[in-house]
């Protein structure tokens, strides 16, 4: 029988939003998963930069509006620090161009806030499943 050194890793999340209520829910869903460890909560895009640098997550949940620097802007500056970590752009906003994937270059998925939470952390797996098979290449 094969075992899979990824199954028995924890996933790195970081979670970035200027919703306090937003990033402490988020936080309480994840924390009931196996394998999965939130590794930081950011309130803007600049906060969310240094923490990639300290805590090199597997996927950064990404609010689009917030404060001080948006997530549009801050999505850049992520992929040039650690491109192997996945983005899920996370928006309330109903704007066209976020669904439009060439509009986004570095956004790994687009997320509207009112999906289920089952159905977002089915997704936040899926991409850590997807960073660290793009770490392991």
């Amino acid at each position: 029988m094969l075992m899979f050194s990824c199954e028995s890793s924890t996933l790195k999340v970081l979670v970035v939003d200027d919703h306090e209520l937003t990033r402490l829910t988020l936080q309480l869903a994840f924390s009931g998963q196996e394998n999965i460890r939130v590794v930081g909560l950011a309130t803007n895009g600049q906060e969310a930069i240094e923490m990639v640098r300290n805590h090199h997550p597997d996927v950064i949940i990404l609010d689009l509006q917030m404060p001080v620097m948006d997530g549009w802007s801050a999505s850049g500056h992520i992929k040039a620090i650690s491109p192997n970590a996945q983005i899920l752009a996370y928006s309330s906003v109903e704007d066209a161009n976020l669904f439009d994937i060439n509009a986004t270059p570095n956004f790994d998925v687009v997320c509207k806030k009112d999906v289920p939470t089952k159905e977002l952390i089915a997704l936040v797996k899926q991409l850590g499943q997807r960073a660290g098979n793009a770490s392991a290449a």
